[in-house]
């Protein structure tokens, strides 16, 4: 049986992880504890809930758009706040849709990303392929002293 091992446990305080995956209907599951256990390592529990629908969205678009359903997670503490990239091997570029209708089964998943991220884009690989990428800011980082 697979377990599953925090990133912390295998080397505390990295600022990325990697991950090389086929995926399946589940993977993203998994993506995400992997993502809110770096979140909290890194002191950045406040972009759990953005962090983890973005990339559960992207993880999403592979199961449902890449034919060998294999990707590439990359996780980045940045100062301020943290990059998520997901690339594969499948250059077709996604398509932001002009409007779904409430009884499509798809075509919201970058609307969503749109709206949870502060930055995102594609990004051509070498050798074919794409990395989808987003940007989540922590909050006002520095400290205010308030005087009453």
């Amino acid at each position: 049986m697979n377990a599953y091992i925090p990133p912390t446990y295998l080397a505390p305080f990295r600022s990325q992880y990697r991950l090389r995956l086929t995926v399946g209907e589940h993977s993203a599951r998994h993506i995400r504890a992997i993502a809110r256990s770096l979140l909290a390592e890194w002191r950045m529990r406040e972009l759990a809930d953005a962090v983890e629908l973005g990339v559960t969205e992207l993880v999403a678009n592979v199961v449902r758009h890449v034919p060998d359903r294999r990707c590439e997670v990359l996780i980045l503490r940045r100062t301020g706040g943290v990059r998520v990239e997901v690339a594969d091997g499948f250059g077709q570029l996604p398509v932001l849709p002009a409007q779904s209708g409430p009884e499509d089964e798809g075509g919201r998943g970058l609307v969503l990303l749109d709206a949870v991220a502060d930055k995102w884009g594609v990004d051509p690989v070498s050798g074919g392929g794409k990395s989808i990428w987003f940007e989540c800011s922590c909050g006002n980082t520095s400290f205010t002293l308030i005087h009453q």
